[in-house]
Protein backbone atom coordinates (compact mmCIF):
# COMPACT_ATOMS: atom_id res chain seq x y z
CA UNK A 1 0.00 0.00 0.00
CA UNK A 2 1.31 3.50 -0.77
CA UNK A 3 2.37 5.59 2.19
CA UNK A 4 -0.60 6.88 4.13
CA UNK A 5 -0.64 9.68 6.71
CA UNK A 6 -3.30 11.82 8.23
CA UNK A 7 -3.39 12.69 11.92
CA UNK A 8 -3.37 16.20 13.24
CA UNK A 9 -0.09 17.32 14.81
CA UNK A 10 -0.02 16.87 18.60
CA UNK A 11 -0.11 20.61 19.27
CA UNK A 12 -3.53 20.76 17.62
CA UNK A 13 -4.78 17.94 19.82
CA UNK A 14 -4.08 19.25 23.30
CA UNK A 15 -6.52 17.47 25.64
CA UNK A 16 -9.06 19.58 27.46
CA UNK A 17 -11.70 18.46 29.94
CA UNK A 18 -13.62 15.44 28.68
CA UNK A 19 -11.34 15.05 25.64
CA UNK A 20 -10.29 16.88 22.53
CA UNK A 21 -11.22 15.48 19.10
CA UNK A 22 -8.15 14.02 17.43
CA UNK A 23 -9.51 11.79 14.69
CA UNK A 24 -7.17 9.64 12.68
CA UNK A 25 -7.26 9.33 8.89
CA UNK A 26 -5.02 7.50 6.43
CA UNK A 27 -4.73 8.76 2.89
CA UNK A 28 -3.51 7.27 -0.37
CA UNK A 29 -2.91 10.47 -2.29
CA UNK A 30 -6.26 12.24 -2.24
CA UNK A 31 -8.20 9.09 -1.31
CA UNK A 32 -9.17 8.41 2.29
CA UNK A 33 -8.54 4.69 2.85
CA UNK A 34 -9.04 4.37 6.60
CA UNK A 35 -10.25 6.42 9.54
CA UNK A 36 -10.97 6.13 13.26
CA UNK A 37 -12.81 8.45 15.65
CA UNK A 38 -10.30 9.58 18.25
CA UNK A 39 -9.94 11.81 21.29
CA UNK A 40 -7.03 12.89 23.44
CA UNK A 41 -8.04 12.38 27.07
CA UNK A 42 -6.58 13.75 30.29
CA UNK A 43 -9.01 11.63 32.35
CA UNK A 44 -11.02 8.43 32.01
CA UNK A 45 -14.51 9.84 32.48
CA UNK A 46 -17.43 8.67 30.37
CA UNK A 47 -15.65 5.70 28.81
CA UNK A 48 -17.31 2.69 30.53
CA UNK A 49 -14.06 0.72 30.21
CA UNK A 50 -12.42 1.39 33.53
CA UNK A 51 -8.67 1.97 33.64
CA UNK A 52 -8.38 4.17 36.72
CA UNK A 53 -6.21 1.51 38.42
CA UNK A 54 -3.84 1.65 35.46
CA UNK A 55 -3.50 5.41 35.84
CA UNK A 56 -2.85 5.00 39.57
CA UNK A 57 -0.16 2.39 38.91
CA UNK A 58 1.56 4.75 36.47
CA UNK A 59 1.45 7.52 39.06
CA UNK A 60 3.01 5.31 41.74
CA UNK A 61 5.93 4.72 39.41
CA UNK A 62 6.30 8.41 38.60
CA UNK A 63 5.01 8.05 35.04
CA UNK A 64 2.22 10.05 33.37
CA UNK A 65 -0.74 8.00 32.16
CA UNK A 66 -2.46 11.05 30.70
CA UNK A 67 -2.80 12.17 28.03
CA UNK A 68 -3.88 9.00 26.27
CA UNK A 69 -5.59 8.48 22.92
CA UNK A 70 -9.08 6.95 22.85
CA UNK A 71 -10.91 5.54 19.83
CA UNK A 72 -14.57 5.49 20.84
CA UNK A 73 -17.86 7.37 20.75
CA UNK A 74 -17.94 9.71 23.77
CA UNK A 75 -20.26 8.75 26.65
CA UNK A 76 -21.69 5.82 24.69
CA UNK A 77 -21.04 2.21 25.80
CA UNK A 78 -22.36 1.01 22.44
CA UNK A 79 -20.59 -1.53 20.24
CA UNK A 80 -20.04 -0.25 16.71
CA UNK A 81 -17.48 0.14 13.92
CA UNK A 82 -14.21 1.70 15.06
CA UNK A 83 -11.68 0.70 12.39
CA UNK A 84 -13.17 2.23 9.26
CA UNK A 85 -11.17 0.91 6.31
CA UNK A 86 -11.58 -0.07 2.69
CA UNK A 87 -9.81 -3.43 3.16
CA UNK A 88 -7.83 -5.54 5.62
CA UNK A 89 -4.50 -3.97 4.65
CA UNK A 90 -5.81 -0.47 5.32
CA UNK A 91 -7.24 -1.63 8.65
CA UNK A 92 -3.86 -3.01 9.71
CA UNK A 93 -2.17 0.22 8.61
CA UNK A 94 -4.68 2.16 10.71
CA UNK A 95 -3.68 0.26 13.84
CA UNK A 96 -0.01 0.85 13.06
CA UNK A 97 -0.77 4.56 12.71
CA UNK A 98 -2.40 4.56 16.15
CA UNK A 99 0.78 3.17 17.66
CA UNK A 100 2.87 5.70 15.76
CA UNK A 101 0.66 8.53 16.98
CA UNK A 102 1.18 7.42 20.58
CA UNK A 103 4.95 7.17 20.15
CA UNK A 104 5.43 10.44 18.26
CA UNK A 105 3.12 12.41 20.57
CA UNK A 106 4.54 11.10 23.82
CA UNK A 107 1.25 9.50 24.91
CA UNK A 108 0.98 6.55 27.26
CA UNK A 109 -1.41 4.41 25.27
CA UNK A 110 -4.10 3.92 22.65
CA UNK A 111 -7.51 2.41 23.43
CA UNK A 112 -10.21 1.11 21.07
CA UNK A 113 -13.43 0.68 23.05
CA UNK A 114 -16.55 -1.29 22.08
CA UNK A 115 -15.33 -2.41 18.67
CA UNK A 116 -17.17 -4.88 16.45
CA UNK A 117 -16.39 -8.56 16.75
CA UNK A 118 -15.48 -8.76 13.06
CA UNK A 119 -12.76 -6.15 13.68
CA UNK A 120 -11.11 -8.47 16.20
CA UNK A 121 -8.78 -10.25 13.71
CA UNK A 122 -7.07 -6.95 12.82
CA UNK A 123 -5.54 -6.57 16.30
CA UNK A 124 -2.15 -8.09 16.90
CA UNK A 125 -1.02 -9.78 20.10
CA UNK A 126 0.43 -6.50 21.37
CA UNK A 127 -3.10 -5.05 21.61
CA UNK A 128 -4.38 -6.17 25.00
CA UNK A 129 -7.91 -7.59 25.08
CA UNK A 130 -10.47 -6.67 27.71
CA UNK A 131 -13.98 -8.07 27.88
CA UNK A 132 -17.00 -6.97 29.87
CA UNK A 133 -20.66 -7.86 30.17
CA UNK A 134 -23.71 -5.86 29.18
CA UNK A 135 -27.34 -6.97 29.36
CA UNK A 136 -29.28 -6.83 26.08
CA UNK A 137 -32.86 -7.70 25.20
CA UNK A 138 -33.43 -9.46 21.88
CA UNK A 139 -36.67 -10.37 20.12
CA UNK A 140 -36.24 -13.82 18.66
CA UNK A 141 -38.70 -13.12 15.90
CA UNK A 142 -41.96 -14.49 17.25
CA UNK A 143 -42.96 -11.96 19.93
CA UNK A 144 -45.64 -9.64 18.62
CA UNK A 145 -46.46 -7.88 21.88
CA UNK A 146 -45.53 -7.60 25.54
CA UNK A 147 -47.71 -10.56 26.54
CA UNK A 148 -45.81 -12.75 24.06
CA UNK A 149 -42.57 -11.68 25.71
CA UNK A 150 -43.97 -12.43 29.18
CA UNK A 151 -45.16 -15.83 28.05
CA UNK A 152 -41.57 -16.75 27.17
CA UNK A 153 -40.46 -16.17 30.78
CA UNK A 154 -40.67 -18.70 33.58
CA UNK A 155 -43.50 -18.30 36.09
CA UNK A 156 -41.43 -16.57 38.79
CA UNK A 157 -40.06 -13.82 36.56
CA UNK A 158 -43.32 -13.34 34.66
CA UNK A 159 -45.17 -12.86 37.97
CA UNK A 160 -42.54 -10.41 39.27
CA UNK A 161 -42.74 -8.20 36.17
CA UNK A 162 -46.53 -8.12 36.29
CA UNK A 163 -46.42 -7.12 39.95
CA UNK A 164 -43.93 -4.33 39.26
CA UNK A 165 -46.02 -2.97 36.41
CA UNK A 166 -49.21 -3.16 38.46
CA UNK A 167 -47.68 -1.13 41.30
CA UNK A 168 -46.76 1.65 38.88
CA UNK A 169 -50.25 1.71 37.39
CA UNK A 170 -51.87 1.69 40.83
CA UNK A 171 -49.79 4.74 41.76
CA UNK A 172 -51.62 6.61 39.01
CA UNK A 173 -48.59 6.85 36.72
CA UNK A 174 -49.04 6.91 32.95
CA UNK A 175 -46.49 7.14 30.15
CA UNK A 176 -45.89 9.07 26.96
CA UNK A 177 -43.38 8.07 24.28
CA UNK A 178 -42.17 11.23 22.56
CA UNK A 179 -39.92 11.42 19.50
CA UNK A 180 -37.70 14.41 18.91
CA UNK A 181 -40.02 16.05 16.40
CA UNK A 182 -42.94 15.70 18.85
CA UNK A 183 -41.08 16.93 21.93
CA UNK A 184 -41.89 20.46 23.07
CA UNK A 185 -39.81 22.80 25.21
CA UNK A 186 -41.27 21.41 28.44
CA UNK A 187 -40.55 17.80 27.46
CA UNK A 188 -36.90 18.50 26.67
CA UNK A 189 -36.43 20.67 29.75
CA UNK A 190 -37.96 17.99 31.98
CA UNK A 191 -35.72 15.27 30.54
CA UNK A 192 -32.63 17.42 30.96
CA UNK A 193 -33.64 18.16 34.54
CA UNK A 194 -33.95 14.44 35.30
CA UNK A 195 -30.51 13.88 33.78
CA UNK A 196 -28.93 16.64 35.88
CA UNK A 197 -30.53 15.35 39.06
CA UNK A 198 -29.30 11.79 38.51
CA UNK A 199 -25.74 12.99 37.94
CA UNK A 200 -25.92 15.19 41.03
CA UNK A 201 -27.23 12.28 43.11
CA UNK A 202 -24.18 10.20 42.17
CA UNK A 203 -21.70 13.07 42.47
CA UNK A 204 -20.82 13.06 38.77
CA UNK A 205 -20.32 16.00 36.43
CA UNK A 206 -22.98 16.18 33.67
CA UNK A 207 -21.79 16.53 30.09
CA UNK A 208 -25.00 17.06 28.11
CA UNK A 209 -26.62 20.49 27.88
CA UNK A 210 -30.22 21.38 27.21
CA UNK A 211 -29.06 22.94 23.94
CA UNK A 212 -27.66 19.55 22.95
CA UNK A 213 -31.03 17.88 23.51
CA UNK A 214 -32.63 20.54 21.31
CA UNK A 215 -29.99 19.80 18.68
CA UNK A 216 -30.80 16.07 18.81
CA UNK A 217 -34.50 16.82 18.46
CA UNK A 218 -33.83 18.89 15.34
CA UNK A 219 -31.06 16.84 13.74
CA UNK A 220 -32.37 13.35 14.61
CA UNK A 221 -36.12 13.91 15.03
CA UNK A 222 -37.16 10.24 14.84
CA UNK A 223 -33.99 8.87 16.45
CA UNK A 224 -34.46 10.67 19.76
CA UNK A 225 -36.97 8.78 21.92
CA UNK A 226 -38.12 10.07 25.32
CA UNK A 227 -40.07 7.92 27.76
CA UNK A 228 -41.94 10.33 30.06
CA UNK A 229 -43.80 9.25 33.19
CA UNK A 230 -46.68 11.44 34.40
CA UNK A 231 -48.71 11.55 37.60
CA UNK A 232 -51.36 14.07 38.67
CA UNK A 233 -50.65 16.22 35.62
CA UNK A 234 -46.89 16.45 36.20
CA UNK A 235 -43.96 14.79 34.47
CA UNK A 236 -42.19 12.94 37.28
CA UNK A 237 -39.64 10.73 35.50
CA UNK A 238 -38.07 10.17 32.14
CA UNK A 239 -35.63 8.04 30.16
CA UNK A 240 -33.64 9.32 27.21
CA UNK A 241 -33.14 6.78 24.42
CA UNK A 242 -31.72 6.81 20.92
CA UNK A 243 -33.01 4.65 18.10
CA UNK A 244 -30.79 2.91 15.55
CA UNK A 245 -31.72 0.85 12.54
CA UNK A 246 -32.97 -2.17 14.49
CA UNK A 247 -31.96 -1.26 18.06
CA UNK A 248 -33.12 0.99 20.86
CA UNK A 249 -30.33 2.39 23.04
CA UNK A 250 -31.17 3.45 26.59
CA UNK A 251 -28.93 6.25 27.86
CA UNK A 252 -30.07 8.29 30.86
CA UNK A 253 -32.94 8.44 33.30
CA UNK A 254 -34.10 10.43 36.31
CA UNK A 255 -37.13 11.05 38.53
CA UNK A 256 -38.47 13.64 40.95
CA UNK A 257 -40.67 11.11 42.75
CA UNK A 258 -39.82 7.63 43.98
CA UNK A 259 -42.37 4.86 43.42
CA UNK A 260 -41.94 1.06 43.54
CA UNK A 261 -41.17 -0.23 40.06
CA UNK A 262 -40.93 3.21 38.44
CA UNK A 263 -37.31 2.79 37.36
CA UNK A 264 -37.94 -0.64 35.83
CA UNK A 265 -41.07 0.53 34.00
CA UNK A 266 -39.50 3.72 32.67
CA UNK A 267 -36.14 2.30 31.67
CA UNK A 268 -36.94 -1.28 30.66
CA UNK A 269 -40.58 -2.29 30.19
CA UNK A 270 -41.62 0.78 28.23
CA UNK A 271 -38.56 0.30 26.00
CA UNK A 272 -39.36 -3.36 25.39
CA UNK A 273 -42.95 -2.47 24.52
CA UNK A 274 -41.69 0.25 22.16
CA UNK A 275 -39.40 -2.21 20.38
CA UNK A 276 -42.23 -4.70 19.95
CA UNK A 277 -44.56 -2.03 18.53
CA UNK A 278 -41.91 -0.57 16.22
CA UNK A 279 -40.41 -3.85 15.00
CA UNK A 280 -37.01 -3.27 16.59
CA UNK A 281 -35.16 -6.47 17.42
CA UNK A 282 -32.74 -5.30 20.11
CA UNK A 283 -32.74 -3.09 23.19
CA UNK A 284 -29.45 -2.10 24.82
CA UNK A 285 -30.34 -0.21 28.01
CA UNK A 286 -26.80 0.84 28.97
CA UNK A 287 -23.78 -0.51 30.80
CA UNK A 288 -23.76 -2.77 33.85
CA UNK A 289 -26.75 -3.76 35.98
CA UNK A 290 -27.26 -7.42 36.88
CA UNK A 291 -30.84 -6.57 37.90
CA UNK A 292 -31.62 -6.38 34.17
CA UNK A 293 -31.21 -10.15 33.84
CA UNK A 294 -34.41 -10.86 35.77
CA UNK A 295 -36.25 -8.56 33.37
CA UNK A 296 -35.34 -10.32 30.15
CA UNK A 297 -31.95 -8.80 29.32
CA UNK A 298 -29.33 -11.50 28.76
CA UNK A 299 -25.56 -11.16 29.38
CA UNK A 300 -23.67 -10.19 26.24
CA UNK A 301 -19.92 -9.77 25.72
CA UNK A 302 -18.42 -6.42 24.75
CA UNK A 303 -14.77 -5.90 23.87
CA UNK A 304 -12.02 -3.32 23.89
CA UNK A 305 -8.36 -3.32 22.86
CA UNK A 306 -5.45 -1.44 24.41
CA UNK A 307 -1.91 -0.68 23.23
CA UNK A 308 0.51 0.31 25.99
CA UNK A 309 3.68 2.15 24.98
CA UNK A 310 5.73 1.39 28.11
CA UNK A 311 7.02 -2.22 27.70
CA UNK A 312 7.14 -3.01 31.42
CA UNK A 313 3.54 -1.98 31.94
CA UNK A 314 2.48 -3.75 28.74
CA UNK A 315 3.93 -7.04 30.09
CA UNK A 316 2.31 -6.62 33.50
CA UNK A 317 -1.06 -5.62 32.09
CA UNK A 318 -1.05 -8.54 29.64
CA UNK A 319 -1.25 -11.00 32.52
CA UNK A 320 -3.79 -8.83 34.34
CA UNK A 321 -6.06 -8.59 31.27
CA UNK A 322 -5.86 -12.34 30.66
CA UNK A 323 -6.97 -13.04 34.23
CA UNK A 324 -9.75 -10.45 33.98
CA UNK A 325 -11.03 -11.89 30.71
CA UNK A 326 -11.11 -15.43 32.09
CA UNK A 327 -13.04 -14.21 35.12
CA UNK A 328 -15.52 -12.25 33.00
CA UNK A 329 -16.19 -15.22 30.74
CA UNK A 330 -16.76 -17.48 33.73
CA UNK A 331 -19.12 -14.92 35.23
CA UNK A 332 -21.07 -14.65 31.96
CA UNK A 333 -21.59 -18.42 31.90
CA UNK A 334 -22.81 -18.34 35.49
CA UNK A 335 -25.25 -15.54 34.68
CA UNK A 336 -26.65 -17.43 31.70
CA UNK A 337 -27.46 -20.30 34.03
CA UNK A 338 -29.92 -17.92 35.72
CA UNK A 339 -31.80 -16.95 32.55
CA UNK A 340 -35.39 -15.84 33.27
CA UNK A 341 -36.66 -17.59 30.14
CA UNK A 342 -38.35 -20.96 30.08
CA UNK A 343 -36.08 -23.87 29.10
CA UNK A 344 -37.90 -24.42 25.81
CA UNK A 345 -37.00 -20.88 24.79
CA UNK A 346 -33.38 -22.00 24.57
CA UNK A 347 -32.01 -19.06 26.59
Amino acid sequence: MPSCTGWKPPAACAPTGAGHPCHLGLWDGDALVAAAPGYLKDNSHGEFVFDHAWAQAYARHGLPYYPKWLCAVPYSPVTGPRLLARDAAARSALLEAMQALVAQSGLSSAHVNFHLQDEEPAFGADWLLREDIQFHWCNRGHWQGFEDFLAALDHKHRKNIRQERRKVAEAGISFRIVHGDDADEDDLAAMHGFYLQTFADYGNAPALTLAFLHHLARAMPRRLVLVLAERAGRTIAGALCLRGGDTLYGRYWGATELHPGLHFETCYYQGIAYCLREGLTRFEPGAQGRHKLARGFLPTSVRSRHWIAEPRFARALRDWCAQETASVRQHRQALRAHSPFRAEEGA
